[in-house]
């Protein structure tokens, strides 16, 4: 069977990663999930205090600093995924909170910062048999995907399972936050100059308000095996 690129593409918390795990899982492909590179990144920026409380980025030291972020994914056996490390630290939980989530669009949004990013994401599906989620996979990084996904869900179901997924997280937030956030993500994503949110021309759509992963699984195998086999 030949291995093939599958490009994910969609809106904030329409379950992008979760169906890109379930795919990568039943078939032997890696996951490499973008957005939490650009999660990382954000997250460094913080941490080093190269983005205060007001969005405010020292943009300039932090593309000079961009060579000394290095981001890989490890296989986890506790979660039968990849988690992401930044320079050697498992960050899976911190670049989760809600703090990281306000100002990844700034990051994500800056030229340089997603020309290294798209560079490593490329490095990493050379070889193919990889699923990739994130918002330009299938029209900036691989155009030429053999498979091309997007996913969308009405925003107040994605609110709510974001806001599901934080709680069971034990993190304490309001769904009224959570649902300003995806909105202000959503129209940062489609807005920006460079590599916006949209949907590939020769993309598969997929709305998943209503579906179970179950069901995203039966549609999306079926279109896989035809292209592998």
């Amino acid at each position: 069977m030949r291995k093939i690129i599958i490009a994910i593409d969609g809106y904030s918390s329409s379950g992008k990663s979760s169906f890109a795990k379930s795919i990568a899982k039943k078939y032997g492909y890696i996951f490499i999930d973008t957005g939490a590179m650009y999660r990382a990144v954000t997250f460094y920026a913080m941490q080093n205090g190269l983005i205060d409380s007001t969005g405010a980025v020292d943009t300039a030291e932090l593309i000079k600093s961009l060579p000394q972020i290095k981001i890989t994914f490890r296989y986890n056996p506790d979660i039968e995924a990849s988690s992401i490390y930044l320079n050697g630290q498992k960050i899976d939980e911190q670049i989760r909170e809600v703090t990281v989530s306000d100002n990844v669009y700034i990051i994500s949004g800056i030229p340089e910062v997603r020309e290294h990013l798209v560079a490593l994401q490329r490095e990493m599906g050379k070889e193919k048999g990889v699923v990739m989620d994130g918002r330009d996979i299938g029209t900036v990084v691989f155009p030429d995907a053999e498979l091309k996904i997007f996913m969308t869900a009405d925003p107040e179901i994605r609110a709510m399972r974001r806001y599901m997924e934080l709680s069971q997280a034990g993190k304490k937030v309001s769904l009224e936050e959570i649902t300003q956030n995806i909105l202000k993500r959503d129209n940062a994503d489609i807005t920006r100059t460079v590599g916006p949110l949209k949907k590939a021309e020769d993309a598969l759509s997929l709305d998943n308000s209503n579906l179970s992963v179950e069901q995203q699984m039966m549609w999306v195998s079926e279109k896989i095996d035809k292209l592998i086999k």
